[in-house]
């Protein structure tokens, strides 16, 4: 009988969800009533380029093996599921419907992958000697993640980009970057078991004898996830202006050697809780990818469209390097203006 998997968002939680459909796995995606009606209706469709390949392939899930439905948080049975990967924006979990699912996921004991950005308290409650206390400030709904156990909840870090194209329905997913999925391991060897045995069976598909981009790699350390960080902080954050937004080509390009020093300040945090410079992610490899990367981050478009929440890996980043003393006013000038414009953003909608 094929493993059942609750993906929570049915956004970029589709791209996840379509390699494990492709592998035989059974998905469910958590999303809104209506968008759960249209994926039950016409399926998702996931848009990968292959390498060598000037265009996307579409990879329908009524084309899978395994089976895909979708439905609202309050219809989930979780005792229906073997594991669970959380793929919605971190302000999102705290929503009645979401923290009530939370709850019941966290009580069933199940294993939690999570793909944000920001990752959840119980996993940087792994992290010796890290006090997740003073870190509360920067979610949205701290309270969301008290009933889980710690090591039930591993995370991955979210290095594909993917994006919903406009002209198309909720159900489609463009995928502009298919780079791999990178997961830190699981406290219990049954739970990272299953995992690998996720990514063996990912890593196995073809498609007309071609290898098909995304994968999703395992790995020892609880730290390897803990790369995107300088990524974000020296990229995404700094899109963020304080009358504007701007690429995120132009962030790290304008100004190469400040880029350098904010990537090696974040490196250099990690590195302080625990990580081996091996788990880290070269500057030159990053600012090499970022000169493709001509559009604004999700968070600073979000931003400028009036958002009043965001995921705040930024701030997050800045608490932590307050607690190791790896303090710098660069990290502090980068929450501080995304903290601005947010609240320009709140007072506008009061």
């Amino acid at each position: 009988m094929a493993h059942k998997i609750l993906i929570l968002g049915a956004s970029y939680g589709s791209l996840l969800g379509t390699k494990l459909l492709m592998a035989g796995y059974d998905v469910t995606l958590v999303c809104r009533r209506g968008t759960a009606d249209l994926i039950n209706a016409e399926g998702t469709d996931v848009r990968i380029q292959l390498r060598d390949e000037d265009e996307h392939r579409s990879f329908r899930s009524a084309d899978m093996p395994g089976t895909l439905d979708a439905m609202p948080p309050e219809e989930v049975q979780v005792g229906n599921y073997d594991m669970v990967a959380l793929a919605m924006s971190e302000p999102q979990y705290a929503s009645d419907s979401i923290l009530d699912l939370l709850h019941r996921v966290a009580e069933a004991g199940l294993p939690c992958l999570s793909i944000m950005n920001m990752p959840p308290l119980p996993y940087l409650r792994r992290i010796e000697g890290l006090d997740t206390g003073p870190l509360e400030p920067s979610f949205s709904c701290p309270e969301a993640w008290n009933a889980f156990t710690p090591g039930c909840v591993t995370l991955c870090s979210p290095d594909p980009q993917a994006f919903r194209l406009p002209e198309s329905g909720a159900n489609v997913l463009h995928v502009g970057l298919p780079t791999n999925f990178k997961a830190a391991p699981f406290e219990k060897e049954e739970h990272t078991a299953l995992l690998r045995e996720m990514s063996e069976a990912i890593d196995e598909l073809r498609v007309d004898g071609k290898d098909i981009p995304v994968k999703l790699k395992v790995f020892d350390s609880l730290f390897v996830p803990f790369a995107k960080w300088s990524m974000l902080l020296t990229g995404n954050y700094r899109c963020v202006q304080r009358d504007g937004v701007r690429p995120i080509q132009e962030a790290v390009h304008s100004d190469l050697e400040r880029s350098r020093r904010v990537y090696e300040q974040v490196d250099n945090i990690v590195t302080r809780l625990g990580a081996d410079p091996s788990d880290l992610v070269p500057f030159e490899k990053y600012a090499k990818a970022a000169e493709g990367l001509l559009k604004p981050s999700s968070a600073a478009r979000a931003i400028d469209s009036g958002a009043d929440a965001i995921e705040r890996v930024d701030l997050l980043v800045k608490l932590i390097a307050d607690q190791v003393g790896a303090s710098s006013a660069e990290l502090d000038d980068i929450s501080a203006t995304v903290t601005k414009r947010l609240s320009e953003n709140q007072r506008a909608a009061a």
